[in-house]
């Protein structure tokens, strides 16, 4: 029974606001997979719509994410846990992403929620990638509050959008994935608000069924993203918002942060 599987569909929408210096917001609906990283082939073996590795209507390719290379996620992940001196993510690592879709994808964010041997949460990857071919994650250490909210805070280090400067910090606040999710993630910069961005999504088990009414609810998603994003950025353009410089890339492929120590900013999300 698939009912067993860690893995999962979610759907839900997400907001982005630019509240400096002029307002803008966009709203849309989508949907992304909670991919369990040691059980994927099981997955695949039990949908029809769905592989791993080969052309299908979703699919799944280690490559997308990562490095970009052959070697396993999973290993990639322990091994960046390992530098960054988490030592109890030992547990299951759970991507959250969205899956190729006759065989394109655009992940502008891809979140590894990192467990430890007794299911708890250890640590959250943010896995970002731009529209210059460009890819850097984050790597923090969590703790869940007395709400089951985790929250986090990270220097920016890695150019997304060219009319958002480097001189920024992101705050995340974040309910794992359980019956719904939610991921918040707000940039400040010298303290002050500058964007913010919320998913909000509720899980449904991964079935074939669950799949093609996604495609069908859902049509060309990650199409629709990166056309979106280019659309947005046109807009944001013709409201007379300067371009940034983009910067070289940063040294390392992940930041590490592995302190687990941001106070809420206001009460419950």
């Amino acid at each position: 029974m698939t009912g067993t599987w860690r893995s999962a569909l979610y759907a839900g929408s997400v907001m982005h606001r630019r509240l400096q210096p002029r307002r803008h917001r966009l709203d849309y609906r989508m949907f992304l997979l909670l991919l369990d990283l040691d059980e994927i082939d099981a997955v695949t073996r039990r949908l029809r719509l769905f592989s791993r590795g080969r052309f299908n209507l979703f699919s799944f390719h280690d490559r997308d994410h990562g490095a970009g290379t052959v070697e396993p996620l999973r290993a990639q992940v322990d091994r960046h846990l390992r530098e960054a001196g988490i030592t109890d993510a030992t547990g299951p690592v759970r991507l959250l992403a969205m899956p190729r879709i006759l065989g394109y994808a655009f992940n502008p964010l891809s979140i590894y929620f990192c467990h430890r041997d007794d299911g708890g949460l250890a640590a959250i990857l943010y896995e970002v990638n731009n529209t210059f071919g460009q890819r850097h994650s984050y790597l923090l250490a969590a703790d869940l509050d007395e709400n089951g909210i985790v929250r986090q805070r990270v220097g920016k280090a890695f150019y997304v959008s060219p009319f958002m400067e480097m001189a920024m910090t992101y705050d995340f606040c974040v309910l794992p994935p359980g019956e719904r999710l939610m991921v918040s993630i707000a940039g400040r910069k010298d303290g002050e608000p500058v964007l913010s961005a919320v998913l909000t999504a509720e899980r449904t088990e991964l079935t074939d069924a669950a799949l093609l009414r996604a495609f069908f609810v859902y049509p060309v998603l990650t199409l629709k993203v990166i056309a979106g994003i280019h659309w947005e950025a046109l807009r944001i353009w013709l409201k007379g918002i300067r371009l940034v410089d983009r910067p070289p890339p940063p040294e390392f492929p992940v930041t590490t942060a592995p302190v687990r120590a941001v106070q809420p900013t206001g009460g419950k999300p």
